[in-house]
């Protein structure tokens, strides 16, 4: 967090660009200097600086006089599930690398971004298909943070998380399907916005992208300063981030039996983030969400099921190209009967339901991204997927909108709102950095 800094570096960007003191091909250069800056040298599986230069260059032809799209001369980061021109998209594997060769045209979400000025840097690192939650791939190497190499960014959005910590870009586009911006944003000390579930399929931005588990797949933005946030969804989905005029936020919180495993950093957080919120007159709550902890039961047969039907088709069943934890949750997926799916889809509708209750009472919920502040580079970290999905996944499945608040060291809280709310969201969030 800036805390009282006047602007923050999108701002500064955007600032500078606008009085015409530096121009888009110096930004993006200044931002290319920091790629691949960690010590894996891998936030970026694709590349080719010439190209962003002379993208930048022709920038200012593109848009002629002042008036200029939001995002104009903003380096930008693109997760490599997102086709861009000229570039294979990996998934994070190499298999997928080889087979599914060169794109011969842009992604809507790439499209999107070009449209708003916005200047792609490259296609960044992932957990292999988008489908863990620690950045750690055997293709291209663990993702480790650019500030810690000793830690690695968490996943799947790991070079998204990269990117913006390093340096390289402003802002980041990641997804989000069990907490895959909101982790590695939280891991790394930046900010997060994971969509609405649905609000990309109405902006058509699935073209030229690879699902996971379209259930439950958002995307979003990974950045430095929760002050951007509006600016970074309204350029990529219009929303228009406004708070409603009331006398008192009501926030839902859970209670330290949910918490039993938070490390004690992380509870320092979440106790410190009550403790501003309430100085500036919202109202914490303690809720009852003992039912969060079937979340994880209901969430992973169904993202594995749909899973395993997307990569079949790509690989004819076979999937040993993949890492073995993941061949191995695909193989599970595949096995899960219809009668088995139905069941768990109206187990899902029954948590909805009860989320949108929720909501119904209170303004925001906040919790932990994660019960860890740190993931150790080079270590076992077989639990660690369900012990932090136990934290994201009651959002997934109830498909609302989230920013994830950087913390002290990791340490990070996720700020929720009913579906669609996702400008009262923003704008709620971009006030934080003028707290005490």
């Amino acid at each position: 967090m800036l805390g009282m800094v006047a602007q923050s570096w999108l701002q500064q960007v955007r600032s500078t660009l606008a009085s015409g003191e530096t121009r888009p091909r110096a930004v993006a250069e200044q931002a290319l200097s920091h790629a691949n800056g960690n010590a894996s040298r891998n936030t970026y599986l694709a590349l080719d600086s010439q190209r962003v230069l002379r993208e930048a260059h022709d920038l200012p032809a593109r848009f002629p006089g002042a008036r200029k799209p939001l995002l104009y001369g903003l380096p930008v980061s693109l997760k490599d599930c997102f086709d861009l021109a000229g570039f294979p998209t990996t998934c994070g594997s190499c298999f997928y690398a080889e087979r599914n060769g060169i794109s011969q045209q842009d992604s809507a979400v790439a499209d999107t971004l070009r449209a708003q000025g916005a200047v792609i840097i490259g296609k960044t690192h992932l957990h292999p298909l988008a489908y863990g939650i620690t950045g750690e791939n055997p293709d291209y190497g663990d993702c480790v943070q650019p500030k810690s190499p000793k830690r690695l960014t968490g996943g799947s959005s790991s070079g998204a998380a990269a990117s913006v910590q390093e340096g390289s870009a402003v802002a980041a586009i990641g997804t989000d399907t069990g907490g895959s911006i909101r982790v590695p944003a939280a891991l790394c000390g930046v900010a997060g916005y994971r969509a609405s579930i649905g609000l990309a399929r109405e902006h058509g931005l699935w073209r030229g992208a690879v699902h996971l588990a379209p259930s439950f797949d958002t995307l979003g933005w990974l950045f430095g300063d929760l002050r951007d946030g509006p600016l970074l969804a309204e350029g990529l989905f219009g929303v228009s981030a406004t708070l409603e005029a009331r006398t008192s936020v009501h926030i839902g919180c859970p209670s330290l039996q949910f918490l039993y495993d938070c490390e004690p950093p992380v509870l320092a957080d979440f106790t410190e983030w009550q403790r501003k919120l309430r100085h500036c007159g919202a109202e914490i709550i303690s809720i009852d969400c003992s039912y969060w902890d079937e979340a994880l039961s209901i969430y992973a047969p169904i993202q594995a099921h749909e899973a395993a039907e997307i990569h079949a088709a790509r690989t004819g069943g076979d999937f040993s190209h993949f890492p073995k934890p993941i061949a191995e949750r695909l193989a599970w997926g595949a096995t899960i009967s219809t009668r088995e799916i139905e069941n768990l889809r109206m187990k899902h509708a029954d948590f909805i339901h009860r989320m949108d209750a929720l909501f119904g009472k209170y303004d925001f919920l906040m919790l932990p991204c994660a019960p860890v502040a740190a993931l150790a580079a080079g270590v076992d970290h077989t639990q660690t997927r369900a012990k932090i999905l136990r934290y994201t996944t009651p959002m997934s499945l109830a498909g609302t909108p989230v920013v994830t608040v950087p913390g002290a060291d990791g340490a990070a809280m996720q700020l929720a709102a009913a579906r669609g709310a996702d400008g009262k969201l923003l704008a709620y969030a971009a006030e934080f950095w003028k707290l005490p």
